[in-house]
C-alpha cells in the first residue's frame, strides 16, 4: 500500500514539474507583467502620497505600509513607493544628517546603521532594512 502511494505521490509531482516547464515562458511573460503594473502603481502611491508629505513622512509611511505584510514582492513595493515619495516630498531638514554614503559592499559601520535603524521598529528585518537602503541610496544622490 505504501509503495502504491509513493508512485503516485511521485507521479503527480512528475506531471507537475513537466506542466510547469513546459508553461514556463507563459508563466515568466505573466510575472514580469504583473511587477510592471505593480511599480506603476507603488510608483504612483508613492508620488501622491509626497504631494502632501515631506521625506519623513515618507520614510514613516513606508515603514507603517511594510508592518502589514511579510512578502518579498510586498518589500519591494514599498521601496518602489518609498523611492516616488522620497522623490516628490518636501525637503526635510536633517532627513540625511548620519546617513551612511551609499556604496556596493556595505560596511560594519553601514551595517550597524542599519541594524540600529531597524531595532525597535517590530519590522520584518529584511524589509526595514531595504527601506533604510532606499534612504540611504536616496541620501548620496
Amino acid at each position: 500500500m505504501f509503495k502504491k502511494i509513493l508512485w503516485l505521490v511521485v507521479l503527480i509531482s512528475s506531471i507537475a514539474i513537466i506542466a510547469f516547464w513546459l508553461n514556463k515562458e507563459q508563466w515568466l511573460k505573466d510575472f514580469n507583467q504583473q511587477r510592471q503594473q505593480q511599480t506603476a502603481l507603488f510608483m504612483q502611491k508613492g508620488a501622491e502620497f509626497a504631494s502632501t508629505a515631506d521625506q519623513r513622512q515618507c520614510l514613516t509611511q513606508g515603514f507603517k505600509q511594510l508592518g502589514k505584510c511579510f512578502a518579498f514582492d510586498c518589500t519591494l513595493d514599498q521601496g518602489l513607493f518609498l523611492k516616488s515619495c522620497l522623490a516628490n516630498a518636501e525637503p526635510s531638514v536633517g532627513f540625511c544628517a548620519g546617513v551612511p554614503v551609499y556604496q556596493e559592499k556595505l560596511t560594519k559601520d553601514d551595517k550597524a546603521w542599519l541594524k540600529d535603524g531597524c531595532w525597535n521598529k517590530n519590522l520584518n528585518g529584511e524589509g526595514c532594512r531595504f527601506l533604510l537602503k532606499q534612504k540611504i541610496y536616496f541620501c548620496s544622490k
